[in-house]
């Protein structure tokens, strides 16, 4: 009875605002909303009944639509505990868990620092928003963490079960399997889903979801520990690298400057 909808956003076809609509009564979530007037317009024409903002990051592109949707809406907007997010009413992380009765859902937060120093992921059965931290095939930059605090954050999503979709905060795919491929080039599975991710984005389709069964074949930053991706780093930075973390720190500088 569960939808999962990715409405483009900011006059792009990179940033997405998630929707977590409850097929039966008409209910939303709304994940991230960087901007109000496309989310405003979709519920007033689907008649679209808006029960709660879910927060990842304090970043601009995930958050100037919240007080505008407050303003019409008086819902509960949840942030990380630890970021400063205009219009936030319930710092939550770690340890905390968010029931939407609406949707039959309940939320477990992750905590997951690294592209921002607070970040946080929502967790239920089955799917996992993460923001910026994970994207399909990548993941974000360090603005405020640092390399461990990243590896370790990537390391707790591929404790989650392999059928978990991921649905991340941009419409990165494409770009960061391209990147993949010169990393890991006789990883196959990788070429397969380059292949598949620019059919779709030809046909104007999203690539997100994908799994994380998905991501730990073909992302190669949760693939720090294959000794494929030790020797690629190694040769690209001309270290002779054997801890995940060092892999991790000069993966993310190569793709900086990719």
């Amino acid at each position: 009875m569960l939808d999962i909808l990715p409405l483009p956003a900011l006059g792009n076809h990179y940033n997405y605002i998630w929707l977590l609509k409850n097929k039966a009564s008409n209910h939303v979530a709304i994940v991230d909303p960087g901007e109000a007037g496309p989310l405003l317009k979709l519920i007033e024409s689907e008649k679209l009944i808006p029960t709660t903002i879910l927060i990842t990051h304090h970043h601009w592109d995930h958050v100037d639509g919240i007080v505008e949707i407050t303003e019409k809406y008086d819902i509960p907007v949840y942030t990380p505990k630890t970021e400063s997010v205009r219009g936030s009413t319930n710092p939550v992380a770690e340890g905390d868990s968010i029931s939407l009765p609406e949707l039959n859902l309940t939320l477990n937060i992750l905590d997951v620092p690294g592209h921002t120093s607070g970040a946080i992921a929502y967790y239920t059965n089955g799917m996992v928003f993460s923001g910026d931290t994970l994207f399909t095939a990548g993941c974000g930059r360090m603005f405020e963490g640092t390399p461990p605090q990243m590896h370790a954050s990537l390391s707790k999503f591929k404790t989650l079960p392999d059928e978990t979709r991921l649905y991340c905060g941009h419409e990165y795919t494409v770009a960061n399997l391209q990147f993949a491929s010169i990393v890991e080039p006789d990883n196959e599975a990788i070429w397969d889903r380059l292949v598949q991710a620019g059919r779709s984005r030809e046909k104007g389709e999203s690539t997100v979801p994908s799994t994380l069964a998905i991501e730990k074949q073909t992302n190669p930053f949760l693939r720090c520990e294959n000794q494929g991706v030790i020797e690629a780093v190694s040769a690209h930075s001309g270290k002779k690298l054997d801890d995940p973390h060092e892999v991790f720190a000069e993966l993310r500088s190569w793709k900086d400057n990719f």
